[in-house]
């Protein structure tokens, strides 16, 4: 594992890591994780209601909670993923413990499936990033977890809490990005080549395949907001270096250096973890990814 305090990685090298994000976010995804006694710790999903529609969750509250960290997943993926980082986490807060050393208070837990995903219903409402905010802010308010929040998002997931924290920074003590999506790194679908048009219509449900059509109007609503720099910003990035990782992007990926510059440029002060792992680093490496909670929850205290 390597540490830096900005991207020192190639323009190749950059491109390179969201291709592999994207091609994980449009290719089929695996969210199994065979980690029972993590799940065992994490306590049992729930079902709750929103707007009407069953939504699976998991709701893990704390004695004097010192705020909440929340979980969102990427695209088409289930909350079973985070199993091994939240079984680690939710441990020690269902016993009351301190999370890691210069922590006083606990933090509490909440990860949910997006509408079509587990055993969450489909939805007719938009799918876009202001209504996935908005719908899980709603969640939160429902299940009693008030600010502050510590949001933590993989892939497209990542995308989702980069917007929440801007419309509402008063809200958000700390952010984690877990091989994050962009603003900008994904085109118009309308500019999407045939056949990855095909096969989103093929391969997909629908629910994945509209959250995937408003990815570049998501990331214009995260620009069209200004930035918090006081909102601390941990990135954790894979970057594979085993021959068989191959960049494949279905032609959806802005490759131009301005978007590249400007994607480099969107939270100048992050801290960044550049990993040998996949795409699915809360699975593959779930220790980095505690790492990274616990030292954003000590920096937040």
């Amino acid at each position: 594992m390597f540490i830096f305090s900005s991207y020192g990685a190639s323009a190749g090298q950059f491109m390179r890591i969201f291709a592999l994000a994207v091609l994980t976010c449009l290719a089929t995804l695996s969210a199994g994780l065979d980690s029972a006694h993590a799940s065992e710790a994490a306590a049992m999903p729930a079902l709750a209601r929103l707007h009407g529609q069953v939504i699976e969750q998991l709701s893990i509250n704390a004695h004097e909670a010192q705020g909440t960290l929340v979980f969102e997943n990427g695209s088409r993926a289930q909350m079973e993923g985070w199993s091994a980082v939240i079984g680690a986490l939710a441990a020690q807060t269902q016993q009351g413990q301190q999370l890691t050393a210069g922590v006083s208070k606990p933090w509490a837990l909440f990860a949910y499936d997006r509408p079509g995903i587990g055993r969450s219903e489909a939805t007719e409402r938009p799918r876009d990033g202001r209504q996935i905010v908005a719908d899980l802010r709603e969640l939160l308010q429902q299940k009693g977890h008030k600010p502050p929040y510590l949001l933590v998002g993989h892939s497209l997931g990542g995308l989702y809490m980069q917007l929440f924290a801007r419309q509402y920074p008063s809200e958000v003590k700390g952010l984690v990005l877990v091989d994050s999506l962009y603003p900008g790194i994904i085109k118009k679908p309308e500019d999407f080549p045939l056949y990855t048009r095909w096969a989103k219509a093929v391969f997909m449900s629908r629910m994945a395949g509209r959250e995937i059509d408003a990815i570049h109007a998501t990331g214009e609503a995260v620009l069209a907001l200004p930035w918090s720099a006081q909102i601390p910003v941990t990135r954790l990035i894979n970057v594979p270096k085993g021959a068989s990782a191959i960049a494949v992007d279905f032609g959806v990926v802005n490759a131009d250096e301005a978007t590249i510059a400007r994607v480099r440029a969107l939270y100048p002060g992050a801290k960044t973890v550049v990993l040998d792992s996949d795409h699915q680093i809360q699975r593959a490496n779930p220790e980095a990814v505690v790492q990274a909670i616990q030292e954003m929850m000590i920096s937040v205290r």
